[in-house]
C-alpha cells in the first residue's frame, strides 16, 4: 500500500474510475487486497472509529453486503442510506449533501445511475468518495475481476480476455483495466450496443490493446477468460426487454462458444445472472465458472480501497 499512499498523499483519496490511477497504484491496491484476504481473521483494524456512508440510488445485493462487511471487518461502521430516505431525493443539492456528510462520516460510497452525481459529490466533499457503480463504470467490480483472474490464471499482463454482450458500464471499466494492467481485450457487441466512443478513444490514446467487433467467436478465440453481463437494465420496460433479448440472442455464452477460447479458459460474470439468456446454465454452473470467487473478491478488493481511502 505504501506506493499508493505516497503517490496520493494530499486531499481526499477518491476512488472514482480506474483511469484515474496508474498501473502501479492499482497493482499496490491489489497486493493489499490479497494480503487482507489472507489475514481476514487476524488482520489489523485500520478503520476503527471511522464510519462509511453508503448511498444507494440503485438496488444492490453484492455491493451493499460486501461494502458493509468490509468496513466492519476493518474496524469501522457503516450507515446505509437510500434516495427515498434522504433529502437528496427531495431536492437538496449534491453540494449541501456533500458538505453535511463530510461533517458526520469519514467516507462516502455512492451507487447511482448518474455519473455526474458521483463527480459532483467528489468535487464538493472533503472526505473520500468511492464509486459503487454508475451507468458509465464499475471500477470496484474490475478490481475483484482482476484479482480473481490472477488467482486462477496467474499474472494478467499479456493475457487475452474477451467480452461478449452489451458494451455497458462494466465493459467500459474492463477497457480501462486493459490499459492499466496491460492485457489484450476483444469485445463482441451488437450494433447499437458498442462501448462509448470516448472510452475507446481514451484506450487508443493510452496505447491499450483493445479491439471491438460484432462476432463472439472472433472475440473469444484463444482467450484466457470470457466475460459477459446481463442483457437487461433494471429500468427496461417489458417491450424493451423483449427487444434486447432478440438482439442479444446470438451473444449468449454457450459451451460451444467457450470451446473456442483457450484451453482452461475461465468464465466471469459480475452477477446477477440470468441462465438461458446471456449465459447457458452449463457454463455458469460448470467447471470454468469463477463467478462466486469474483463475488467474494468484491469484499477483499473493496477492503483494500477503503483502507487506502479512509485510514
Amino acid at each position: 500500500m505504501s506506493a499508493v499512499l505516497s503517490l496520493r498523499a494530499s486531499g481526499p483519496r477518491h476512488f472514482l474510475d480506474l483511469k484515474d490511477f496508474s498501473g502501479a497504484e492499482l497493482r499496490a491496491l491489489l497486493d493489499s487486497a490479497i494480503n487482507l484476504k489472507h489475514t481476514r481473521r487476524t488482520g489489523k483494524k485500520p478503520l476503527t472509529g471511522k464510519t462509511l456512508a453508503m448511498i444507494f440510488e440503485k438496488p444492490s445485493t453484492r455491493t451493499r453486503v460486501s461494502f458493509e462487511v468490509a468496513v466492519k471487518e476493518l474496524g469501522g461502521d457503516a450507515v446505509v442510506l437510500s434516495a427515498r430516505e434522504m433529502q437528496l431525493g427531495r431536492g437538496e443539492t449534491i453540494e449541501d449533501t456533500a458538505n453535511v456528510l463530510s461533517r458526520f462520516v469519514h467516507g462516502i460510497m455512492l451507487r447511482t445511475d448518474a455519473a455526474t452525481k458521483l463527480h459532483d459529490l467528489a468535487r464538493c466533499a472533503s472526505i473520500p468518495v468511492i464509486n459503487g457503480l454508475t451507468e458509465l463504470s464499475h471500477p470496484c467490480q474490475l478490481m475483484a475481476d482482476i484479482m480473481t483472474f490472477e488467482e486462477h490464471k496467474g499474472p494478467i499482463a499479456g493475457q487475452k480476455l474477451a467480452w461478449v454482450g452489451d458494451g455497458n458500464n462494466v465493459a467500459a471499466s474492463f477497457i480501462e483495466a486493459a490499459a492499466r494492467f496491460n492485457f489484450s481485450l476483444r469485445l463482441a457487441c451488437p450494433a447499437g450496443y458498442m462501448p462509448r466512443a470516448e472510452v475507446l478513444d481514451w484506450a487508443k490514446a493510452e496505447g491499450a490493446d483493445v479491439q471491438v467487433g460484432a462476432d463472439p467467436a472472433w472475440a473469444v478465440e484463444n482467450a484466457a477468460c470470457v466475460v459477459t453481463d446481463t442483457w437487461l437494465s433494471m429500468s427496461d420496460s417489458e417491450d424493451q426487454a423483449a427487444a434486447r433479448a432478440s438482439t442479444f440472442a446470438p451473444y449468449q455464452v454457450t459451451a460451444g462458444l467457450m470451446e473456442k477460447a483457450a484451453k482452461g479458459a475461465i468464465f466471469q460474470h459480475c452477477l446477477p445472472a440470468h441462465r438461458g439468456e446471456e449465459v447457458a446454465a452449463e457454463v455458469i454452473d460448470g467447471p470454468a465458472s469463477v463467478v462466486f470467487d469474483e463475488a467474494e473478491n468484491r469484499l477483499h478488493a473493496q477492503k483494500a480501497i477503503l483502507a487506502w481511502a479512509m485510514e
